[in-house]
């Protein structure tokens, strides 16, 4: 941004701001209505805000933004900060353009988005058209997003009922994946009928299995598909419920392998329908693996419990995430002994950053909205988000390692380590047998926390402060952490391997 212009983070707290001033169209129906906030940065460096119904109920901030307050303006070269997912086509009533139509035909070239659309069938659509248009997308900070949804909770519960509820409608195509798509030769038989039953269990749908208004709710979400008077399943519906996706897609399934300390490995694969998949490789796991070895049984238990915890948020992470493009690669379960490693084929979903992966603080975007919205009604995925603020959050708290992120092409690879120990080995391959004994000890405490000052290290480790800083300062020489800051605010962080 241009030296003297406000920062995008400023922007962005405007638009949360003036979110919370939206005006509620009347309504008879008990429906409510989003809170929506939009800002305008103009090339003139001059700035306009909106919210939605500020001119008249139920007028889209952005509308309200670009057609009633900048009608006569040329917007080329603007950037606009919307705290809701602009519309995507078709998504109002013919013949009213959406909002991300409207951005486009402004000449709005980089628009920032602080929560996707919460409809099953249009999530995610409006940025795709913007993107598809040339448009530079950017999501708002994680925090931020949260406050949105916060004060969304009401709005987007209802929106995601009222999706799954409604009669089918044939919006204008924007396509996210061919999953979308009918399966070639695919019916609705094919489907699981234990899988769909867990489904709807978890989800507490109250229509039947097999019933038609049960076929009507999976097609609202993009898992089956009308043709004539039958249904049949889309790639999606097949990837999640079908007993044998790997028949029409070669890289559906999970490969699971442990490797032993013996030099012995054990593998399997797990192929049938996608829902139940993370429970299975979890049922597998627990029977093959030991207890990690803490200093009490109780601390082992909670630790226990927590690793395998953050396995079943990796596992739907690499299910539901993945880049199902890429054919010539599953997504893959691996073991050690020290660590256990998840493989999804494909890149993290732009505008995520694989620098935002490995922070833990990425924003919530989806690149299989049908897939994450059903394993978020299973409760094993976060409803908007990776799961990766979680994640971090139950490591620390149980005393874990950190979980990593990093690149292998083609793989996006998350890596889980089991002991301390263990992600001291892996952090500093080659590098362990330079250090002495205080300096290994220090180490696999610092893999336990996401950042750390001197002081916080030195009394952690009982040291001195002199040794403190010295051993900080090798870490430093040897790529092992990073100093952020100056002076006493210095903290240190681990350096992604």
């Amino acid at each position: 941004m241009p030296k003297g212009k406000i920062s995008h983070r400023k922007l962005m707290e405007q638009a949360v701001e003036v979110m919370r001033e939206s005006v509620d169209e009347p309504r008879q129906d008990g429906q409510a209505c989003p809170k929506v906030g939009a800002v305008l940065l103009m090339p003139d460096g001059s700035v306009q805000k909106a919210c939605r119904g500020e001119l008249r109920d139920g007028d889209h901030a952005e509308f309200t933004l670009m057609e009633r307050k900048n009608r006569s303006q040329r917007l080329d070269g603007s950037v606009l900060f919307t705290t809701l997912e602009p519309c995507a086509p078709d998504a109002r009533r013919p013949p009213k353009l959406g909002c991300a139509e409207r951005i486009v035909l402004a000449r709005i070239k980089e628009v920032w988005v602080g929560i996707e659309d919460p409809d099953p069938k249009v999530d995610r659509k409006g940025i795709k058209y913007l993107q598809d248009a040339g448009v530079e997308v950017h999501m708002f900070d994680r925090d931020l997003q949260e406050i949105i949804r916060e004060v969304n909770e009401r709005f987007l519960g209802q929106a995601l009922e009222r999706a799954a509820l409604s009669e089918d409608k044939k919006p204008k195509e924007v396509v996210l994946s061919t999953l979308e798509q009918p399966a070639a030769e695919g019916a609705a038989g094919d489907f699981s009928r234990q899988a769909l039953t867990s489904y709807r269990s978890a989800a507490k749908i109250k229509e039947r299995v097999g019933s038609q208004a049960f076929d009507r709710r999976l097609a609202q979400q993009g898992l089956l598909r009308r043709s004539g008077d039958d249904f049949v399943p889309t790639g999606f519906g097949l990837l999640l419920f079908g007993n044998e996706p790997r028949t029409a897609m070669p890289q559906a399934g999970l490969l699971g392998t442990i490797h032993y300390a013996d030099g012995t490995e054990e593998l399997k694969d797990f192929d049938g329908p996608q829902v139940l998949v993370p429970e299975q490789a979890l049922e597998w796991l627990r029977s093959k693996l030991p207890n990690p070895v803490e200093r009490s049984e109780a601390r082992r238990s909670e630790t226990n419990r927590t690793l395998f915890t953050l396995a079943r948020e990796g596992l739907v992470n690499a299910l539901v995430h993945r880049d199902y493009d890429v054919q010539g690669a599953k997504c893959q379960l691996v073991v050690t002994q020290d660590k256990i490693v998840l493989k999804s084929p494909g890149a993290p979903v732009e505008p995520i950053t694989l620098e935002q992966m490995q922070s833990f603080n990425a924003p919530m975007l989806s690149r299989n909205p049908v897939m994450h919205h059903v394993f978020a009604q299973m409760d094993l995925a976060e409803e908007r988000g990776l799961g990766l603020k979680s994640m971090r959050e139950r490591a620390v708290g149980a005393g874990l390692p950190l979980p990593t992120y990093t690149w292998e092409e083609p793989y996006l690879v998350l890596t889980l380590y089991r002991s301390a120990s263990g992600a001291a080995r892996g952090m500093a391959p080659g590098v362990l047998e330079k250090l002495n004994k205080d300096e290994r000890r220090g180490l696999e405490f610092l893999a336990t926390r996401p950042s750390v000052t001197r002081k916080e290290y030195a009394e952690a480790m009982e040291f001195d402060d002199r040794k403190a800083q010295r051993h900080l300062k090798r870490f430093v020489e040897l790529g092992l952490l990073r100093r952020v800051g100056t002076g006493p605010a210095t903290t240190y962080e681990l350096v992604p391997q």
